[in-house]
This record gives C-alpha cells, sequence and structure tokens, in this order.
C-alpha cells in the first residue's frame, strides 16, 4: 500500500490498484531472488566464458577461397604469423595485427618485433616478412597485400650463430 502521507494515492482508486500491482510484483520477484535455482549461477557462468571467448576472438579474416566464404579469427592467425616471425634466429614478433584491405580477401599484416644487431637490420626484417609471408599463404591461406615491419626493441645476439644471423634466407 502508499505511504500514508500522499493522500491523492490513498484515495485514488487508479493509484491505489497500480500500488497494490507494484506491491505483488515486488513480493514476487523477491520470492523467486530467494529461490535461486541451483544451476543458474552455473548457466551464467558458462554464458559468460562464452561471450568473452568471443569477443577475444577478435574480427573474423576472410581467407583466400573465391568459392566457399571460409574466414579465420584475426587472433588465431596473428599467433601463427607471430610464431613464423620468431622461427627466423634474432627476431622475436612483439605484436601482430591483420586488417581486410579492399573489397575481396585482401589482409594487410602490421607487426612489430624486436631484432639482433648481430647483423644488417634490413635483411634481418626481410627474413622475418618472408617468413611471415610464407606462413600466411601456405599454413592459413590468407591473401597478403602487405607485410609493414616495425623493429620496437633490440634483442642480445645469439652467442651460438655465426655474424649475419645464419638463419634461412
Amino acid at each position: 500500500m502508499a505511504p500514508a502521507t500522499d493522500p491523492h494515492t490513498v484515495s485514488c482508486p487508479h493509484c491505489r490498484e497500480a500500488v497494490e500491482g507494484l506491491a505483488t510484483l515486488n513480493a514476487a520477484t523477491r520470492a523467486l531472488r530467494a529461490e535461486a535455482p541451483a544451476g543458474l549461477h552455473a548457466l551464467a557462468h558458462r554464458v559468460m566464458n562464452i561471450v568473452s571467448a568471443e569477443v577475444r576472438l577478435g574480427r573474423l579474416l576472410p581467407l583466400a577461397d573465391p568459392v566457399r566464404d571460409l574466414r579465420i579469427s584475426e587472433s588465431a592467425a596473428a599467433k601463427v604469423l607471430r610464431q613464423a616471425a620468431d622461427t627466423v634466429p634474432g627476431a622475436k614478433a612483439a605484436t601482430c595485427g591483420l586488417l581486410p584491405e579492399g573489397d575481396g580477401t585482401g589482409v594487410r599484416v602490421t607487426m612489430t618485433l624486436a631484432a639482433a644487431l648481430d647483423g644488417p637490420l634490413p635483411d634481418r626484417v626481410q627474413q622475418v616478412r618472408r617468413s611471415v609471408l610464407h606462413s600466411a599463404v601456405q599454413d592459413l591461406g590468407l591473401d597478403v597485400t602487405a607485410v609493414d615491419i616495425t623493429v620496437v626493441d633490440l634483442l642480445e645476439p645469439d652467442p651460438l650463430l655465426p655474424p649475419g644471423g645464419g638463419g634461412p634466407s
């Protein structure tokens, strides 16, 4: 019932009916909260885990298949491309981003990495670019339009490698 300090609510049949309806709804809501079905929290937890996993996937990128509409998550593709960069001796990928480019299936790769200075830096960056491009095309089936690489940190040279990196060319 409405507070006694509001004379209109007490005297108006419409307002009284509305307040009584709200009181009934309030009582039902309290009863449902008190019951809290046993699996409700587990269900809410599972739903939130699924939602979180969807968010972590990032955008879906097109694969270079003209017949089928195939896609890969940005996070999965970036992980594979960082690993490809890390196969080059004296290089360690820091970040990798992929952006759809153009109207088709093109993808632009942007990567930051740390590199050792035990050989010419442009050669090391070119080795990383080739490794990333090969993996993108062969392993993932991406139509890569460019691989942009920025060196953001330096690594200590590997003492076991001869000068020049000694890695694959």
